[in-house]
């Protein structure tokens, strides 16, 4: 994958197309505005990201507005919490702060009791006393139609009584439901009588106890998008099959036509070796399979920022796979892809070793300490350098060390030569062991007319290996981090949990990092040499999580799949 794919402009696509055909025919009279409406029940997915980036987006590129609205309609399950990270999450995605202040469903509570009212009113809406089993029981299928409540003929009058007590909370939970009336033999399953309000007796984190009744997402929807003039509604394609019954409520309600807010439905994103359901997200912070919503192995968009990606990837990579009306199943090796490229320009790079064995240099002249010059970021210029400290008393990675070497093992071994970056030639002498076989130091010797990185004489190594000096450095851990399924697709398991990659964290908590370290901000992401990006926890000291490595893992899979 190749920056000149991602900086491609934006792609037409079917929404952009209808949106400039209603401004050309006056719809709405040229009017834009969208909105994006989260329910505070969870932190955000990256599935959420594209439906960001195109109601902000489409808005932005018309001269429109875009609203955050959340659909707060289940005390039970929201909270505050969700609210503020949402909120948060939205504004860094984006890159900006909001211009408006946010929205919510249960400013329209009154609104949507009074339009529930007309409806009863107008005998298109009545109380049914069933329980949700039979409710459920009594739709239907695909293939039979489903039965009349025999509740479903009470008057206006008495269903008007029976709400208002409702509402007034004279009833027990679960005791009755109110319902729009349309016809039970209906093809389309949402429009056989569905359920506007249920009863929740439950403090609702806005509205406290005023209300124990509680809209349903389909009652509240299209309502709340009409009271904000929202001319364009886009959502996902699972709600394809409810745009009749929005379009229905709109036309009950008398809505004019020229205000009416209208449905266009486009496919959600999916990742392979990820979960993007709220619910299995939930369950696996509930049962402590990771540390909490923004666990860095979580595919949410507080997760994806702890871990190092910057928003800016994730805003590319939408724009890439653009806006199309079927599922589908993107490699998460594309978005890491896109991650790659943009820290390859941005971060600096710094030195690194996080599995160390000590490489001592005979020769060097005790207690001397050197300072080489490294590049900080090689793709930028303007990054500048940074000079590190080197002595005969350095780290080296281990595996970078074998005793016996297999073929084509080009690293350090007895009698071997390599270059040290931004070091000298050396050669191995001589190792020390413990009593248990470990090696525990490498003696070498080095060659001090190689300090350009060249010998005098023209002899080649075939390996440069990474180091940091030992007296001046800094000590930390790093968190590095697999898929967290195991499967390519967890999402089509009976139980996804069955499939959880037991080794999709490691620890390592003796890595030590040269001075420089010191400098990088909480969240920053810089590139460890020859190790992969690394971004700096915002609260523990000297953590740092692993974002992507460097190799390009779908620019592999795009050539394997052509040498097909």
């Amino acid at each position: 994958m190749t920056s000149d794919v991602q900086q491609q402009p934006k792609k037409a696509d079917f929404i952009r197309d209808s949106v400039k055909a209603d401004i050309s025919s006056g719809r709405h009279y040229g009017r834009v505005q969208t909105r994006f409406p989260p329910e505070p029940n969870g932190y955000l997915h990256v599935g959420h990201a594209k439906s960001i980036c195109l109601n902000f987006g489409i808005a932005e590129e018309f001269g429109g507005f875009c609203n955050l609205r959340f659909d707060d309609t289940n005390p039970e399950t929201e909270s505050v919490e969700f609210v503020n990270s949402i909120h948060h999450d939205i504004e860094w995605l984006l890159g900006k702060t909001l211009s408006k202040e946010p929205l919510f469903a249960s400013d329209y509570f009154e609104n949507m009791f009074e339009w529930a009212v007309t409806l009863i009113k107008r005998g298109k809406a009545y109380v049914d006393d069933q329980d949700a089993a039979t409710i459920s029981e009594l739709r239907g299928s695909y293939t039979q139609a489903g039965e009349n409540s025999p509740f479903r003929e009470r008057s206006p009058e008495e269903n008007l009584e029976l709400f208002l007590k409702m509402k007034d909370g004279g009833f027990a939970e679960g005791s009755c439901v109110l319902r729009a009336k349309i016809a039970m033999d209906h093809e389309n399953m949402n429009m056989r009588d569905p359920v506007l309000y249920r009863i929740r007796k439950k403090s609702h984190f806005r509205t406290g106890n005023k209300w124990v009744i509680y809209p349903t997402y389909d009652w509240a929807h299209g309502q709340s998008d009409a009271l904000e003039k929202v001319t364009h509604s886009l959502c996902t394609l699972e709600f394809e099959s409810h745009r009749l019954l929005y379009d229905w409520f709109l036309e009950q309600l008398e809505v004019p036509i020229d205000q009416r807010p209208y449905q266009t439905e486009f496919a959600r994103l999916n990742f392979t070796h990820t979960v993007l359901s709220k619910r299995l997200l939930k369950k696996l912070v509930e049962d402590g399979v990771v540390a909490g919503w923004d666990d860095p192995r979580m595919p949410t968009i507080s997760g994806l920022r702890r871990r190092g990606y910057p928003s800016k990837s994730i805003r590319n990579f939408c724009q890439h796979i653009g806006i199309a009306k079927t599922n589908s199943t993107h490699e998460i090796e594309l978005l890491e892809s896109f991650v790659r490229t943009e820290l390859n320009q941005s971060s600096q790079r710094r030195m690194a070793v996080i599995d160390p064995v000590r490489l001592t240099i005979t020769n060097w002249p005790e207690g001397k300490i050197e300072y080489r010059t490294a590049i900080n970021n090689p793709e930028n210029e303007s990054a500048g350098t940074r000079d590190i400290p080197f002595s005969g008393s350095l780290f080296i990675e281990r595996e970078d060390f074998k005793e016996d070497p297999p073929a084509k093992f080009f690293r350090l071994s007895p009698g071997r030569e390599v270059r040290l970056r931004y070091g000298y030639f050396v050669t191995c002498t001589d190792i020390v062991k413990d009593k248990s076989g470990k090696v525990v130091e490498i003696l070498c010797t080095y060659d001090p007319a190689t300090s350009g990185g060249k010998a005098p004489d023209g002899r080649k190594v075939k390996a440069t290996i990474h180091w940091v000096e030992q007296t001046n450095c800094i000590k930390g851990s790093v968190a590095t981090y697999d898929r967290l399924f195991s499967s390519e697709r967890p999402d089509l398991l009976d139980d996804p949990f069955e499939d959880l990659n037991k080794e999709s964290l490691e620890v390592l908590e003796s890595a030590v990092f040269e001075p420089a370290v010191a400098d990088v901000a909480s969240n920053e992401v810089v590139q460890f040499e020859r190790l992969g990006y690394f971004c700096r926890d915002e609260s523990q000291v000297n953590l740092f999580h692993r974002t992507v490595g460097l190799r390009d893992e779908w620019a592999n899979i795009q050539k394997r799949n052509k040498s097909k």
